[in-house]
């Protein structure tokens, strides 16, 4: 019979085994996954804790800024362009762009409050009631600044600047910005003025063969239109009447 200290080495031994130490650094982040984070932690956070504190900083930032500044600027813009916007669905232009001597208007809060979008908004409303009271250069400067990406009003801005380089006689410039406001194809009413006024441009331009295939877009996209009615006539006087 072995003696009893050698029944207590060996199971010293087993205790110890290499293949048991080296198996703590993969069964053992499988079997518990607190420890392993625990361990990865450790070894990283050096480079984890910068991150962190970056993250959590710029997150507080971010919600600072839009709860004490962005969205309090954006109520107060909006709410002061409640006069001007009266005034212009009401035509008293004069007052809608510069004010009613209480209340500022459309020129005033889109430089005051610049990078705000009502201000952004207040643009456009500026341009078209410059172009409805004749001063076709501010009507410019206005709807090239405003940005209406992602909006239907940006199809009206663009045929407003369409009809404002018409009038300048820049029919380059017209072509351009018509070409633009016709993208919309849902548009049933917009889209074909905006293609009627197109294809008039075009053909003072010496394009007719554009001409052309503005006035029958009008014919095969949108038959029901306004415009649709006086199609075939300006097809016909361009000598292309199918």
């Amino acid at each position: 019979m072995l003696p009893l200290h050698f029944y207590k080495n060996m199971a010293n031994r087993a205790r110890v085994r290499p293949d048991s130490v080296q198996g703590s650094n993969n069964n053992d982040f499988d079997s518990n996954p607190l420890e392993s984070l625990e361990l990865y932690y450790d070894r990283y956070k050096k480079i984890i804790n910068p991150v962190v504190t970056v993250l959590l900083v710029v997150g507080l930032g971010y919600f600072v800024y839009m709860k004490f500044i962005k969205i309090p600027s954006e109520q107060k813009a909006s709410a002061a362009m409640y006069y001007p916007e009266l005034y212009f669905q009401a035509d008293s232009l004069n007052m809608a762009l510069n004010g009613d001597g209480q209340h500022p208007g459309f020129v005033k809060l889109t430089k005051k409050n610049s990078g705000t979008d009502a201000a952004n908004v207040g643009l456009y409303y500026e341009g078209i009631a410059y172009m409805k009271s004749g001063n076709i250069n501010e009507a410019i400067k206005a709807l090239s600044s405003f940005d209406g990406h992602g909006t239907m009003l940006a199809y009206q801005a663009w045929g407003a600047l369409g009809e404002a380089y018409m009038e300048m006689g820049n029919k380059t410039k017209a072509i351009e910005y018509l070409k633009k406001a016709t993208s919309d194809k849902d548009n049933t009413v917009a889209t074909p003025m905006y293609l009627f006024q197109l294809g008039f441009v075009y053909e003072s331009n010496g394009q007719s063969k554009d001409a052309i295939d503005a006035f029958k877009r009008i014919r095969d996209e949108y038959p029901k239109s306004m415009q649709a009615r006086d199609v075939d006539k300006e097809l016909a006087r361009l000598g292309e009447l199918d």
